[in-house]
């Protein structure tokens, strides 16, 4: 008995004064750890061993009384009665104690099972018995659940673009699948799972459409259309026609959509449609315009959209039918979006809230979508007036007038001023600059409140024209309209740049790349400055952002190249034009850069392949021919040298250089009756030529031919001239400083008057002397008029603006054979070449 009170608690005076009594005091009933040691509960526990199973009653459970048997008065015998009590209690304990049962009233006690979520003081549930997961249903359901994760994972992968990790999984949900499929028909466990069966094999057909294995896809889809038990062998069609689409299989491709159309009851109409417009592409692309338009003038009368007015417009500007391109035109403008009021994004920019709230709404989805809509419809709009505006009417401008009017009356009237400026940028691509300019300037007129596109494409045309003040007031306008508009910002600068102003146009660039840092022309053009700046290491800097930016690109790695040689890195600019090369390796202009670099540098041979390389690429280089032809005569070999100079002088026929080259290569190489003909043909061009007179008298007296006194005689006759007409010019020279001297001696005579009349007398000698040299300088001008008179038939038509200057390059003549005829000292010393006077400093350097 003490045992069993042991876990009471009796009250006493003392429990008022302990604070902290209580704290480690527990219920022992709840103690789990000494169930063990529980006298009471294990000689309960042995009560109860061998109970029969419970007894369904008619009475509530926990009563202790059963129905009488028949026969019987129904009063239980009291058995075990005054029967000692078990498990006492605390009193103010809300546990409650244990049920014992009394083996022989055939009652058992049952386990209480306490839900832990349930709320305190009440609930009670019954778990229901899992099922072993040895058994063939568990199995198969844990099986299908693999399948599926299989699939998604597959779905997964191709959502992220791993097309061949996709198929792999896959693959592995159809091996699954067949284990599924194995397992139930072995253990009898009902029908096939055809929704799982259509998944994996969907799924496989998707990750072989990803993966370019169609004819793989096409299979998977033929197993899916077999089967009659599936119901969307409307949707598995259109998907094959798509197949047989991209692969050009136009015939197949239409037997599929016209098969998946059959599929689809009147109900579906959006369906339908979708599946017709297929159909008219599949007909567009078979060159079938006049079939396709009869669809797609179906689909504008039920369900009018801009893909299939515009699909329309194309088959009649195909058939060349100007009346339905104007009326398909027409129903494009009267086709409407359906995206509700716009007045809704409207708010009051005082309002904290409003403001908010517009900004929220601007940047959902739905806001996107509209704005996705408005784009696409207004780039159907133009696309289709750029179209048929060349077509509608004979002249370009009166088509696209048609088209603008017809806009401006739409409910795309804002799209008006767009199409002017489009017809603007249509000349440009014409070639036509007056014109474009011509359009823009009457749009300015039409409408005064000018927008920042017509003036950027205004001042951007001016500039091309060479009218840079008028540019400058556009590019001005641009970016007063919108400051931070990049290509407005852009253009200023180009404007500056062009007036040398180089300061303000690094402003403008550096200006437009902080508004947007990805602007390359801003970037170009800012190191464009400061290479005019000679800012070297600022303007490689921006180049080398230009090139990561831009890889590949020959405009700036040249300059890359070009600042590396105005730095003085010659290796560094080799190493940039050879990579640059490999990029463009026919650039003539590259290859005579690099020729003058190897020339510089004394790499003769190098310089020589350059030059080679970029004669063959462009003939008609002056400087290349030049430099070649100088290379041949310094190696000694004339006859290669005279076609490079021929080439030049049919290149450059008013200047005599290079003829007297051509002559002089004929001489060195022994023609000398070719070379005579070829100075008197110059000679006949150029009369005036000192340098060609003399040569020819030599080569003429070197022959000992008859002519060479007469040319002599023209040759000393042209010498004299050409003295007198330096001596002129020098008096000439010497008259226009004089007038200077004059002002200032007068400015000192007055102030000498001003100053007294004493010096009046010696004015007047000054006055005296000067009026006796002005007559000296007039008798003299007069004597040198008369001579010039009586020698009027030595002078010879002058040209005009032709470069007479020759020297011989090629230096002096071999030593001519001997003859029978011997000749004085004098007279072989007067008819020598003189190699003093035929040297090659006109040669091209």
């Amino acid at each position: 008995m003490s045992g069993r009170l042991k876990n009471i608690h009796l009250a006493t005076d003392d429990d008022d004064d302990d604070l902290y009594g209580g704290f480690e005091e527990y219920d022992a009933s709840k103690d789990v750890e000494a169930l063990e040691n529980d006298e009471a509960l294990r000689e309960a526990v042995k009560t109860s061993y061998g109970q029969r199973p419970h007894m369904p009653t008619g009475r509530a459970p926990g009563t202790g009384r059963k129905p009488p048997l028949p026969g019987t008065s129904g009063v239980r015998l009291k058995t075990g009665a005054a029967r000692p009590v078990t498990g006492l209690v605390a009193a103010d304990s809300s546990t409650a104690r244990p049920m014992t049962s009394v083996r022989g009233a055939g009652f058992q006690s049952q386990e209480k099972v306490t839900n832990p979520n349930a709320p305190p003081g009440g609930g009670q549930f019954y778990p229901m018995e899992k099922l072993p997961d040895d058994t063939p249903e568990e199995k198969l359901k844990q099986l299908e659940k693999k399948v599926t994760e299989l699939v998604e994972e597959s779905a997964r992968f191709l959502s992220i673009g791993n097309a061949k990790k996709a198929l792999e999984k896959a693959k592995d949900a159809v091996r699954m699948e067949y284990n599924v499929v194995k397992h139930r028909d072995q253990h009898s466990l009902g029908e096939k799972n055809l929704d799982l069966t259509y998944f994996v094999v969907f799924s496989m057909a998707m990750a072989f459409l990803a993966t370019g294995q169609n004819s793989s896809a096409l299979n998977a889809y033929l197993v899916l259309i077999r089967d009659k038990t599936y119901t969307t062998s409307g949707r598995i069609r259109v998907n094959m026609g798509n197949i047989y689409l991209t692969e050009k299989n136009f015939t197949q491709a239409m037997k599929m959509y016209r098969m998946a159309l059959d599929k689809f009851p009147n109900t579906h109409q959006i369906m339908r449609m979708k599946i017709a417009r297929n159909i008219a592409l599949v007909l567009i692309k078979s060159c079938r315009y006049a079939d396709a338009a009869m669809h797609l003038e179906g689909i504008m009368s039920e369900r009018p959209n801009f893909k299939a007015a515009m699909n329309l417009l194309l088959c009649f500007y195909a058939l060349s039918d100007k009346d339905k391109m104007k009326q398909t035109f027409l129903q494009m403008l009267q086709i409407t979006l359906g995206l509700g009021d716009e007045d809704r994004y409207y708010y009051n920019e005082e309002d904290h809230h409003a403001v908010m709230l517009h900004d929220a709404i601007k940047a959902d989805s739905l806001h996107q979508y509209e704005e996705d809509k408005k784009k696409q419809a207004e780039h159907c709009i133009v696309t289709a007036a750029k179209l048929i505006a060349p077509a509608i009417e004979a002249k370009f401008n009166v088509g696209f007038d048609w088209c603008v009017e017809a806009v401006r009356n739409s409910n795309y009237a804002n799209l008006a001023s767009e199409l002017e400026v489009t017809k603007a940028v249509m000349y440009l691509r014409l070639k036509n600059h007056r014109k474009a300019i011509d359009t823009l300037k009457e749009f300015e007129k039409k409408d005064s409140n000018i927008t920042p596109g017509v003036a950027i494409n205004l001042s951007f045309l001016l500039y091309l024209d060479g009218d840079f003040a008028q540019a400058t007031d556009y590019a001005a306008k641009a970016v007063n309209s919108d400051h931070y508009n990049p290509i407005a910002l852009v253009n200023r600068g180009n404007c500056y740049f062009a007036e040398e102003n180089y300061t303000k146009a690094r402003e403008f660039y550096m200006d437009a790349i902080g508004v947007e840092s990805s602007c390359m022309e801003a970037l170009y053009n800012l190191a464009l400055v400061q290479k005019k700046l000679e800012s070297y290491a600022e303007s490689l800097k921006n180049f080398m952002k230009l090139n990561t930016i831009l890889p590949g690109n020959p405009e700036v790695q040249y300059q890359i190249g070009h600042l590396h040689e105005l730095m003085g890195e010659r290796q560094e600019a080799y190493k940039w034009f050879t990579e640059l090369q490999t990029l463009v390796p026919t650039d003539p202009a590259l290859l005579t850069k690099l020729g003058n670099m190897y020339h510089a540098d004394g790499d003769t041979s190098m310089a020589y392949n350059c030059y080679q390389e970029a004669h063959r690429y462009y003939p008609c280089d002056i400087e290349v021919i030049g430099w070649l032809g100088n290379y041949y005569v310094t190696a000694g070999t004339y006859e290669r040298a005279k076609p490079f100079f021929s080439h030049a002088a049919a290149l450059q026929p008013n200047i005599a250089r290079w003829q007297l080259m051509v002559a002089s290569c004929l001489r060195r190489c022994g023609e000398y009756q070719e070379a005579i003909d070829q100075y008197k043909a110059t000679h006949q061009q150029f009369p005036e030529n000192i340098d060609c007179l003399r040569y020819l008298t030599r080569v003429l007296s070197d022959m000992n031919l008859d002519e060479a006194e007469e040319y002599a005689e023209r040759l000393d006759k042209l010498e004299r001239l050409e003295e007198r007409r330096r001596q002129r010019k020098l008096r000439q020279e010497g008259e226009q400083r004089r007038p200077s001297q004059d002002d200032a001696r007068q400015a000192h005579r007055s102030g000498r008057r001003r100053r007294g009349s004493g010096a009046d007398d010696g004015d007047e000698a000054d006055e005296q002397a000067e009026r006796g040299s002005r007559r000296r300088r007039q008798r003299a001008q007069q004597e040198l008029a008369e001579e010039d008179d009586d020698e009027s038939a030595a002078q010879l038509p002058r040209q005009g603006e032709i470069d007479a200057s020759f020297t011989d390059p090629l230096q002096g003549l071999p030593e001519r054979p001997k003859t029978g005829v011997r000749r004085g000292p004098a007279r072989e010393e007067e008819l020598g070449f003189g190699d003093a006077d035929l040297d090659d400093s006109l040669l091209p350097q």
